[in-house]
């Protein structure tokens, strides 16, 4: 599957929702009707949201990046979906990668957190470079222990 990762625009939104609200994290964090897009709006809006697009410019994922999120000082993946029937094509790591791409450029490290009911995307996560710094619980959500994790350009 040929996908491009390109900045996202409020015409994939919906797209954007549907891949975020079928899926772990967003039943976890998003279950309130409403919630996801509100959230994703925010995204759209500071122009944080980037979307994995297949050659038809079909929307299969996304990834919201905020530049000086953590510590204020370096990027942080703040979500990351990808749609749940393009799930374990490479679609996420594309995204990943994408970003890497773009932030190493100016950054030394990249971030992001991930639940601890989250196993598959954490293996993902340390697949690809990156590796566990700490452990915050009960941060997002009581009772969901959250796993910093960091990536150094190389």
């Amino acid at each position: 599957m040929n996908v491009k990762v390109v900045k996202g625009i409020q015409n994939y939104i919906n797209d954007c929702e549907d891949a975020l609200v079928n899926s772990e994290l967003g039943n976890r964090y998003f279950s309130k009707k409403g919630s996801a897009r509100k959230s994703l709006e925010e995204g759209f809006d500071k122009g944080e949201v980037y979307v994995a697009l297949d050659e038809n410019n079909c929307c299969k994922g996304f990834v919201w990046v905020i530049e000086n999120g953590i510590f204020h000082a370096f990027p942080y993946i703040h979500i990351i979906a990808v749609k749940s029937e393009y799930r374990g094509q490479g679609i996420g790591r594309i995204l990943l990668e994408a970003m890497e791409q773009i932030y190493f450029e100016k950054y030394t490290k990249l971030f992001l957190v991930v639940g601890d009911f989250n196993q598959d995307a954490k293996r993902l996560y340390e697949r690809i470079g990156y590796s566990s710094v700490g452990y915050i619980p009960d941060l997002y959500r009581s009772g969901i222990t959250e796993c910093l994790m960091m990536k150094v350009a190389d």
